[in-house]
């Protein structure tokens, strides 16, 4: 089989997963009378994003070939997803929810990882290469999404058996990929270097400290509509029982997705035009937007306003996740990059996502009564912390701006 159709088949499979059941999760646990819980276990998927990807990283550097400890840990997953779907008590749910994503979040990285070490043993192109591969990873997510949302599984444990199965055959077809050989850390090298933590260094420099600072800020951002969405759009079906958004409220949100993914096509031009802060800047913008949009819109008359945040999503995401990478990429030292990386993945989406899906359970538990949630000021709160925290980007991060005709 030719090997960028088996790295695709990687990254599809691998979104595919996540995909099955990360939108629609927040609307079965409103099914089972977890509403007030959902920021809770969302909150797993920061922690084990904090923690895991070290250790993941230690053991592939060490002892095992990457695509066998993807493939060990997709089979685990597909265990702990089997065992999620066949209990109905929040803690036996939390508790297996919380297993997978210990297992499931460092695959990510690793499945990077591998195509990267296949990639360049056969002498491929990895910046012209990947990113091809890496957009069938949305294609996954976006299918699943459309399959739970058709076949009517999102009040249904069936979203896990499918997220299962996948992970089964994600992790029986990771045995078949090509070698990807532990590297074996320097011998001598401090716990620091180890953990993949080097880069702390670089917080001593004013800039990278208020870029750290804020990433974290803005990490509280990304997951909460994730986390919410599906719930907020099914809390219209009394009053609009017919509409698009409600009756296919998954499709409807995989518009985030497909705009995703158009956005990163603009990432180039933007960064090289007007520099990272204006990126960053705009990136505040369109959470300010996303979530207020939330706010204004319904699935009747304010139709266009849901639609309208569901495409200003992709500038949301991108124009923080993708830039803040490429500036560190552009910002660091060589010998730190792969270590600032690593962090910048731990404080957006693990310490920011803890804090973020705690927060907006606190916010929106506060908002509900009789189970009944008032979402307008729910959204509203989080985008004027968005604004607040913009406004203070815009006047800490100093960066020198660069013309168009430098590196970013």
């Amino acid at each position: 089989m030719n090997l960028k159709l088996r790295l695709t088949i990687t990254q599809f499979l691998e979104f595919f997963i996540w995909g099955s059941w990360l939108i629609s999760f927040g609307k079965y646990m409103t099914s089972l009378d977890m509403k007030d819980d959902i920021g809770t276990l969302f909150a797993t998927a920061g922690i084990a994003s904090f923690i895991m990807p070290a250790i993941v990283g230690i053991i592939a550097d060490r002892w095992i070939n990457a695509e066998r400890l993807l493939g060990i840990l997709h089979l685990l997953g597909a265990g702990c997803l089997f065992l999620a779907s066949s209990v109905k008590d929040f803690d036996s749910l939390y508790t297996y929810m919380f297993l997978n994503a210990l297992v499931f979040m460092p695959t990510i990285g690793l499945s990077y990882s591998v195509c990267y070490s296949v990639m360049a043993k056969n002498k491929m192109d990895t910046i012209k290469d990947f990113p091809p591969i890496r957009v069938w990873g949305t294609v996954g997510f976006i299918i699943a999404m459309w399959i739970v949302n058709l076949a009517g599984w999102e009040t249904s444990s069936n979203q896990l058996l499918m997220a299962s199965c996948a992970a089964l055959f994600l992790g029986l077809y990771s045995f078949t990929l090509p070698p990807s050989p532990p590297t074996k850390a320097t011998k001598g090298s401090s716990l620091i270097s180890t953990l993949g933590l080097d880069a702390l260094v670089l917080l001593k420099e004013k800039k990278m400290a208020v870029f750290f600072l804020f990433a974290v800020l803005l990490g509280i951002c990304l997951q909460i509509t994730n986390s919410y969405g599906s719930t907020f759009l099914d809390s219209f079906s009394g009053a609009f029982p017919g509409s698009f958004a409600v009756k296919y409220n998954n499709i409807f949100l995989s518009i985030s997705q497909i705009s995703e993914a158009l956005f990163i096509l603009a990432i180039p031009f933007f960064m090289r035009k007007f520099g990272i802060k204006t990126v960053m800047l705009l990136s505040f913008a369109a959470w300010i937007l996303r979530f207020g949009l939330f706010g204004a819109g319904d699935p009747g008359s304010g139709m266009i306003w849901l639609t309208l945040s569901m495409i200003i999503y992709g500038m949301a995401f991108d124009f923080f996740n993708i830039s803040g990478s490429l500036f560190i990429e552009q910002e660091t030292p060589s010998k730190f990059r792969a270590s600032a990386q690593g962090i910048l993945m731990m404080v957006t989406n693990g310490l920011g996502a803890i804090i973020g899906n705690y927060g907006a359970q606190a916010v929106i538990n506060n908002y509900t009564v009789d189970k009944i949630t008032d979402w307008k000021p729910c959204w509203f709160i989080f985008a004027a912390y968005a604004l607040v925290i913009g406004i203070l980007f815009a006047i800490f991060f100093k960066n020198k701006q660069k013309t168009e005709n430098q590196t970013i």
